[in-house]
């Protein structure tokens, strides 16, 4: 947490609403993004009891599991998400335009530009918390491995044929989510909380009715009240005016209404299997609709709420201006989702149970660049972030108070002009350190050569000048002009390349040439889009 956080965390306590965190907003927001409100039941981990999906905020589908318990019934609710949500995917699949991107030639193994198909945009999915997250990881992992009847016919409890093409789906989406900057799989209470900081924890902050309670609250009350009137205020009957935002539950819920309506579904089932004539069929058929409606009712009841925070929160962001940087953030959200849409096309298998060393490797590596790139876009996008990064000696600001053209040494020589910057700021700046600034959306670097006597930083300006003997008009700061530079690179560089998996070394589960520990399942025609 940087000093900027911690105070507008106190100053939110003191001023009761959250305040500003950044001034534009750094994450991708599609126009028709697609809501999912998971529930799940209590004790019994993955099991759903329900949902609403959909991309109408005033028509969402509600999917209702009666009885979670029932396998049957669990697996018709997954087939119902797959009939929402795989075609939703499959409209953006369709769509596509040329692009350049950049490969390795295997010949020479230079970097080189080619032309390659890209989606034109991409689906995005947006649950309340970072629980619903875990839950979608959740899913994909127990769906992508499911067998069909077409598939074995002996299997037990087979799946519909669907169901393990939006398992894929969904793990796909699920590892997108963990790298930094990523927009296709978004938990609204991460967002909200990286634009806004409240007087509460962070993990307080995960309740999406208490963080808007902060954000936006009634005119009657602090934040701090409407937040834990949003938490814990009752009804009458006991039940939480604004439920959890899913996919937990509250006992009270559980106990009082939830229990008891499924156990009359259970009898209504067992009394219709027991009929013995048609009319007594009809009469028990109708009690176990009820029953049903009942249950649907109630999980409605808990899901909507927090369907009308999450459409609530997606408006307070949709009012902050993009970032310079998320268009092209989602660019690469857009190419990842093209190379999944490939691998499923292509036939190739589901995703493993467990990465190889090179995969988890090179996971790791992307994540830990992708974390780097985010940190410093959302800086130069944001006035508010590169103040924080001031605080933090990362970076500096201020005036030009002198420019002076000097050379470099050599046949050649090359423009190397010392700049003078008057600056408030305290970087902690090294012998000949690198600094850089954003020069017409390109990293200009430069080099610290010493302090003035009045305490001026003088600076060394090392490249983007042209290749002419006189640095090129505007490419280098004027007398006067105001000036930030930062200690932190805006491009980050690729780390060292690993070898192909075939090549690990026996201390990452070679020798090379040994059968994997877990043979994929084979390739269904259910497996391709």
């Amino acid at each position: 947490m940087t000093l900027i956080t911690t105070l507008a965390r106190l100053e939110a306590v003191h001023s009761g609403r959250a305040q500003p965190a950044a001034t534009v907003r750094h994450r991708h927001l599609s126009d028709h993004p697609l809501v999912f409100v998971p529930l799940t039941t209590a004790g019994e981990t993955g099991a759903p009891l329900g949902a609403l999906v959909g991309t109408d905020r005033d028509a969402p589908r509600l999917l209702v599991v009666p009885q979670p318990r029932d396998r049957d019934l669990r697996f018709q609710f997954l087939a119902d998400l797959a009939d929402v949500v795989l075609p939703h995917i499959d409209a953006y699949a369709e769509s596509v335009e040329a692009a350049e991107r950049t490969e390795t030639d295997p010949e020479t193994g230079k970097r080189v530009k080619v032309t390659a198909e890209l989606c034109a945009d991409a689906p995005q999915l947006i649950v309340p918390s970072r629980a619903g997250l875990d839950f979608v990881r959740l899913l994909g992992r127990s769906m992508r491995f499911r067998r069909t009847a077409e598939q074995d016919p002996d299997a037990p409890y087979p799946a519909p044929p669907r169901v393990p093409l939006l398992g894929r789906w969904l793990t796909h989406y699920g590892e997108r989510a963990r790298v930094p900057g990523s927009s296709l799989l978004l938990a609204l209470t991460d967002v909200l909380s990286r634009h806004w900081a409240t007087g509460q924890s962070g993990l307080e902050d995960q309740h999406l009715g208490a963080l808007l309670a902060w954000i936006d609250p009634p005119q009657d009350l602090t934040g701090a009240e409407a937040a834990r009137r949003a938490e814990l205020a009752r009804d009458a009957d006991g039940q939480l005016l604004c439920p959890p935002a899913g996919p937990a539950t509250d006992p009270a819920f559980d106990n009082r209404l939830l229990a008891p309506a499924i156990e009359r579904y259970d009898r209504a089932r067992s009394a219709l299997a027991a009929a013995e004539d048609p009319l007594q069929a009809d009469t028990r058929l109708a009690a176990l609709t009820r029953a049903e409606r009942e249950i649907r009712d109630l999980v409605e009841s808990r899901t909507r709420p927090t369907w009308d925070a999450v459409w609530r929160g997606l408006d307070l962001l949709r009012a902050l201006p993009a970032g310079a940087h998320v268009e092209g953030r989602w660019t690469r959200d857009r190419w990842s989702f093209t190379a999944h849409r490939d691998r499923v096309l292509a036939g190739e298998p589901p995703q493993p149970r467990r990465d190889d060393a090179v995969t988890a490797a090179n996971k790791l590596a992307t994540r830990e660049r992708e974390q780097a790139r985010l940190e410093a876009q959302e800086a130069l996008d944001d006035p508010l972030v590169m103040a924080g990064r001031r605080l933090a000696g990362e970076a500096f600001a201020g005036e030009v108070t002198d420019v002076v053209m000097a050379y470099s040494e050599g046949k050649r020589p090359s423009p190397r002009p010392l700049v003078t910057v008057r600056t408030d700021d305290r970087p902690r700046l090294a012998e000949r350190a690198k600094v850089y600034r954003s020069l017409g959306g390109k990293p200009q670097s430069a080099e610290f050569v010493g302090y003035e006597s009045d305490g001026a930083l003088v600076l060394r300006i090392l490249d983007k000048m042209g290749r002419g003997k006189e640095p090129e008009p505007g490419s280098v700061p004027d007398k006067g002009d105001r000036v930030c530079f930062t200690l932190f690179e805006h491009e980050q560089r690729g780390g060292a390349k690993l070898p192909d998996p075939e090549e690990t070394p026996w201390t990452h589960g070679g020798p090379p040439g040994e059968p994997a520990p877990e043979a994929p399942d084979p390739v269904t025609e259910e497996d391709v889009l």
